[in-house]
Protein backbone atom coordinates (compact mmCIF):
# COMPACT_ATOMS: atom_id res chain seq x y z
CA UNK A 1 0.00 0.00 0.00
CA UNK A 2 1.50 3.21 -0.54
CA UNK A 3 2.36 6.13 1.76
CA UNK A 4 0.69 8.88 -0.16
CA UNK A 5 -2.74 7.39 0.21
CA UNK A 6 -5.94 9.75 -0.22
CA UNK A 7 -8.21 10.40 3.43
CA UNK A 8 -11.80 10.71 2.24
CA UNK A 9 -14.49 12.28 4.05
CA UNK A 10 -17.66 11.28 4.71
CA UNK A 11 -20.57 13.01 6.74
CA UNK A 12 -21.97 11.18 9.60
CA UNK A 13 -25.77 11.74 9.03
CA UNK A 14 -25.35 10.21 5.81
CA UNK A 15 -27.68 6.98 5.99
CA UNK A 16 -25.44 5.13 3.97
CA UNK A 17 -22.52 5.97 5.72
CA UNK A 18 -24.76 5.13 9.05
CA UNK A 19 -25.32 1.60 7.83
CA UNK A 20 -21.76 1.14 7.33
CA UNK A 21 -20.75 2.04 10.24
CA UNK A 22 -23.11 -0.21 11.64
CA UNK A 23 -22.33 -3.13 9.01
CA UNK A 24 -18.00 -2.68 10.64
CA UNK A 25 -19.14 -3.01 13.92
CA UNK A 26 -20.98 -5.68 13.47
CA UNK A 27 -18.64 -7.70 11.72
CA UNK A 28 -15.27 -6.69 13.63
CA UNK A 29 -15.62 -9.77 15.34
CA UNK A 30 -14.67 -11.37 11.85
CA UNK A 31 -11.81 -8.87 11.35
CA UNK A 32 -10.44 -9.59 15.36
CA UNK A 33 -10.58 -13.11 14.51
CA UNK A 34 -8.79 -13.22 11.39
CA UNK A 35 -6.41 -10.55 13.20
CA UNK A 36 -5.70 -13.13 15.99
CA UNK A 37 -4.90 -15.92 13.88
CA UNK A 38 -2.94 -14.06 11.73
CA UNK A 39 -0.99 -13.54 14.91
CA UNK A 40 0.21 -17.09 15.12
CA UNK A 41 1.49 -17.64 11.26
CA UNK A 42 4.57 -18.68 10.45
CA UNK A 43 3.69 -17.02 6.67
CA UNK A 44 1.82 -13.90 7.31
CA UNK A 45 -0.69 -14.21 5.38
CA UNK A 46 -2.05 -10.35 5.74
CA UNK A 47 -0.90 -7.48 4.16
CA UNK A 48 -2.21 -5.43 6.40
CA UNK A 49 -5.41 -4.63 9.11
CA UNK A 50 -6.98 -1.18 9.92
CA UNK A 51 -9.64 -0.14 11.98
CA UNK A 52 -11.18 3.17 11.60
CA UNK A 53 -13.00 4.89 14.46
CA UNK A 54 -14.48 8.44 15.43
CA UNK A 55 -12.23 10.52 17.35
CA UNK A 56 -13.61 13.98 18.53
CA UNK A 57 -12.05 16.90 20.31
CA UNK A 58 -13.74 20.30 20.97
CA UNK A 59 -16.86 19.19 19.52
CA UNK A 60 -15.31 18.36 15.91
CA UNK A 61 -15.25 14.40 14.79
CA UNK A 62 -12.57 12.71 13.18
CA UNK A 63 -12.65 9.48 11.49
CA UNK A 64 -9.48 8.15 11.29
CA UNK A 65 -7.29 4.67 10.42
CA UNK A 66 -5.49 3.15 13.16
CA UNK A 67 -2.88 0.55 12.90
CA UNK A 68 -1.28 -1.85 14.34
CA UNK A 69 -4.42 -3.00 15.82
CA UNK A 70 -4.90 -4.82 18.86
CA UNK A 71 -8.18 -5.09 20.95
CA UNK A 72 -8.24 -6.74 24.53
CA UNK A 73 -12.32 -6.96 24.86
CA UNK A 74 -12.65 -3.02 26.13
CA UNK A 75 -10.98 -1.14 24.19
CA UNK A 76 -9.94 -1.17 20.67
CA UNK A 77 -5.66 0.17 20.25
CA UNK A 78 -3.91 0.98 17.62
CA UNK A 79 -1.41 3.87 15.62
CA UNK A 80 -2.97 6.76 14.07
CA UNK A 81 -2.41 6.35 10.19
CA UNK A 82 -3.69 9.66 9.26
CA UNK A 83 -2.84 13.09 10.72
CA UNK A 84 -5.64 14.44 12.19
CA UNK A 85 -6.90 17.68 11.24
CA UNK A 86 -9.21 18.71 14.20
CA UNK A 87 -8.25 15.95 16.95
CA UNK A 88 -4.81 17.49 18.83
CA UNK A 89 -2.99 14.37 18.01
CA UNK A 90 -0.56 13.62 15.14
CA UNK A 91 0.37 10.86 12.76
CA UNK A 92 1.90 7.62 14.64
CA UNK A 93 0.50 8.50 17.84
CA UNK A 94 -1.50 5.55 20.06
CA UNK A 95 -4.94 5.44 20.41
CA UNK A 96 -7.79 3.69 21.77
CA UNK A 97 -11.11 3.93 21.18
CA UNK A 98 -14.49 2.02 22.42
CA UNK A 99 -15.88 -0.90 20.03
CA UNK A 100 -18.14 1.35 19.73
CA UNK A 101 -17.03 3.90 18.18
CA UNK A 102 -15.39 1.99 15.48
CA UNK A 103 -16.61 3.15 11.24
CA UNK A 104 -14.94 0.81 9.59
CA UNK A 105 -12.05 -2.16 9.42
CA UNK A 106 -10.23 -3.35 6.15
CA UNK A 107 -7.54 -5.46 5.78
CA UNK A 108 -5.46 -6.86 2.70
CA UNK A 109 -4.36 -10.09 1.29
CA UNK A 110 -2.77 -11.08 -1.93
CA UNK A 111 -4.07 -7.02 -3.04
CA UNK A 112 -7.17 -7.79 -2.30
CA UNK A 113 -9.29 -5.67 0.44
CA UNK A 114 -11.75 -7.07 2.67
CA UNK A 115 -13.91 -5.14 4.62
CA UNK A 116 -13.91 -1.15 3.90
CA UNK A 117 -17.44 -0.55 4.41
CA UNK A 118 -17.15 2.83 4.40
CA UNK A 119 -14.43 3.07 1.69
CA UNK A 120 -16.80 1.32 -0.83
CA UNK A 121 -20.07 3.44 0.24
CA UNK A 122 -18.17 6.23 -1.22
CA UNK A 123 -16.40 4.12 -4.34
CA UNK A 124 -20.40 3.46 -5.38
CA UNK A 125 -20.59 6.91 -5.68
CA UNK A 126 -17.75 7.84 -8.04
CA UNK A 127 -17.99 7.38 -11.90
CA UNK A 128 -15.37 5.01 -13.68
CA UNK A 129 -12.42 6.86 -13.99
CA UNK A 130 -12.38 8.57 -10.55
CA UNK A 131 -12.65 5.37 -8.80
CA UNK A 132 -10.46 3.83 -10.80
CA UNK A 133 -7.73 6.68 -9.92
CA UNK A 134 -8.95 6.14 -5.81
CA UNK A 135 -7.86 2.69 -6.31
CA UNK A 136 -4.20 3.76 -7.95
CA UNK A 137 -3.35 5.84 -5.12
CA UNK A 138 -4.35 3.44 -2.79
CA UNK A 139 -2.17 0.47 -4.75
CA UNK A 140 -5.29 -1.87 -3.76
CA UNK A 141 -8.20 -3.98 -5.55
CA UNK A 142 -11.10 -2.93 -4.01
CA UNK A 143 -13.51 -4.73 -5.89
CA UNK A 144 -17.11 -4.65 -6.67
CA UNK A 145 -18.58 -1.76 -4.63
CA UNK A 146 -21.89 -2.61 -3.74
CA UNK A 147 -20.31 -6.12 -1.88
CA UNK A 148 -17.68 -6.38 0.85
CA UNK A 149 -15.50 -9.11 1.26
CA UNK A 150 -15.36 -10.40 4.81
CA UNK A 151 -13.79 -14.13 4.92
CA UNK A 152 -10.92 -15.03 3.54
CA UNK A 153 -11.11 -18.51 2.13
CA UNK A 154 -8.64 -21.32 3.51
CA UNK A 155 -5.17 -21.30 1.84
CA UNK A 156 -5.85 -18.45 -0.37
CA UNK A 157 -6.25 -14.93 -1.11
CA UNK A 158 -10.13 -15.16 -2.02
CA UNK A 159 -13.05 -14.97 0.04
CA UNK A 160 -16.21 -15.89 1.05
CA UNK A 161 -18.86 -13.29 -0.37
CA UNK A 162 -20.64 -11.10 1.55
CA UNK A 163 -23.47 -8.78 0.23
CA UNK A 164 -23.41 -5.65 2.07
CA UNK A 165 -23.18 -5.76 5.86
CA UNK A 166 -24.87 -9.33 6.32
CA UNK A 167 -21.94 -11.95 5.51
CA UNK A 168 -22.98 -15.30 4.89
CA UNK A 169 -20.76 -17.15 8.23
CA UNK A 170 -22.16 -20.81 8.40
CA UNK A 171 -19.69 -21.13 11.36
CA UNK A 172 -18.27 -19.01 13.85
CA UNK A 173 -14.73 -21.12 13.57
CA UNK A 174 -12.19 -19.88 11.67
CA UNK A 175 -10.68 -22.34 9.03
CA UNK A 176 -7.43 -22.74 10.97
CA UNK A 177 -8.91 -23.72 14.50
CA UNK A 178 -9.60 -27.63 13.88
CA UNK A 179 -6.14 -28.00 12.65
CA UNK A 180 -4.64 -25.59 15.86
CA UNK A 181 -6.60 -28.03 18.46
CA UNK A 182 -4.94 -30.96 17.25
CA UNK A 183 -1.63 -29.39 17.92
CA UNK A 184 -2.29 -27.99 21.00
CA UNK A 185 -3.78 -30.73 22.14
CA UNK A 186 -0.02 -32.48 21.36
CA UNK A 187 1.51 -29.76 23.03
CA UNK A 188 -0.34 -29.92 25.98
CA UNK A 189 0.57 -33.65 26.68
CA UNK A 190 4.74 -32.75 26.06
CA UNK A 191 4.17 -29.61 28.18
CA UNK A 192 0.76 -29.33 30.54
CA UNK A 193 2.43 -26.20 32.41
CA UNK A 194 1.60 -24.30 29.40
CA UNK A 195 -1.89 -24.32 30.15
CA UNK A 196 -0.95 -21.87 32.85
CA UNK A 197 1.19 -19.40 31.52
CA UNK A 198 0.65 -15.62 31.44
CA UNK A 199 2.40 -13.25 29.43
CA UNK A 200 3.06 -9.38 30.76
CA UNK A 201 -0.86 -8.80 30.80
CA UNK A 202 -1.91 -11.49 32.99
CA UNK A 203 -3.38 -13.56 29.79
CA UNK A 204 -3.35 -17.47 29.46
CA UNK A 205 -4.22 -18.86 26.88
CA UNK A 206 -7.18 -19.56 27.28
CA UNK A 207 -7.88 -16.17 27.17
CA UNK A 208 -6.55 -15.79 23.31
CA UNK A 209 -8.58 -18.19 22.53
CA UNK A 210 -11.57 -17.23 24.02
CA UNK A 211 -11.37 -13.74 22.20
CA UNK A 212 -10.47 -15.36 19.36
CA UNK A 213 -14.06 -17.11 19.49
CA UNK A 214 -12.28 -20.59 18.67
CA UNK A 215 -14.22 -23.44 20.33
CA UNK A 216 -12.34 -26.13 19.67
CA UNK A 217 -8.94 -24.84 21.19
CA UNK A 218 -11.19 -23.69 24.24
CA UNK A 219 -12.36 -26.98 24.60
CA UNK A 220 -8.72 -28.30 24.05
CA UNK A 221 -7.15 -26.07 26.61
CA UNK A 222 -10.54 -27.00 29.40
CA UNK A 223 -9.65 -30.47 28.92
CA UNK A 224 -6.27 -30.06 30.21
CA UNK A 225 -7.65 -28.07 33.27
CA UNK A 226 -6.87 -24.67 32.27
CA UNK A 227 -8.55 -22.46 34.90
CA UNK A 228 -12.09 -20.52 33.10
CA UNK A 229 -11.63 -18.35 36.10
CA UNK A 230 -8.42 -16.80 35.33
CA UNK A 231 -8.69 -13.11 35.40
CA UNK A 232 -6.14 -10.39 33.05
CA UNK A 233 -4.55 -7.65 35.25
CA UNK A 234 -7.72 -5.45 33.07
CA UNK A 235 -10.18 -7.73 35.16
CA UNK A 236 -11.62 -10.14 32.58
CA UNK A 237 -12.21 -14.00 32.59
CA UNK A 238 -12.13 -16.12 29.26
CA UNK A 239 -16.07 -16.25 29.63
CA UNK A 240 -16.29 -12.05 29.36
CA UNK A 241 -13.70 -11.91 26.86
CA UNK A 242 -16.00 -14.22 24.58
CA UNK A 243 -19.24 -12.64 25.25
CA UNK A 244 -17.31 -8.65 24.48
CA UNK A 245 -17.52 -9.96 20.72
CA UNK A 246 -20.67 -12.13 20.99
CA UNK A 247 -19.15 -15.61 20.66
CA UNK A 248 -21.93 -17.42 22.06
CA UNK A 249 -20.43 -21.09 21.39
CA UNK A 250 -17.30 -20.13 23.40
CA UNK A 251 -19.01 -18.31 26.29
CA UNK A 252 -21.52 -22.06 26.36
CA UNK A 253 -18.86 -23.73 26.46
CA UNK A 254 -16.84 -22.06 28.98
CA UNK A 255 -20.28 -21.68 31.33
CA UNK A 256 -20.50 -25.69 31.01
CA UNK A 257 -23.54 -25.07 28.85
CA UNK A 258 -21.93 -27.31 25.47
Amino acid sequence: MKDDRPVVFGKDADPGMQRAFASARETFRWFWQELAWEKRRIVKGLDFSYVKAAFSDGGQVEHMWLSDVDFDGQYVSGLLLNAPLHVDAKKGDPARVLPSLISDWMFGSDGKVYGGYTVQVLRARMGATERRDHDQAWGLDFGDPSRVKVFREPGSGGALQALFGKPRAATDEHPMSAGMAVKLKEQLAQDPSLVAVKDDRGWTLLHEEALAGSVATVKVLLQAGADRTAVTEHGMTPVQLAASLGWEKVVAVLEGRA
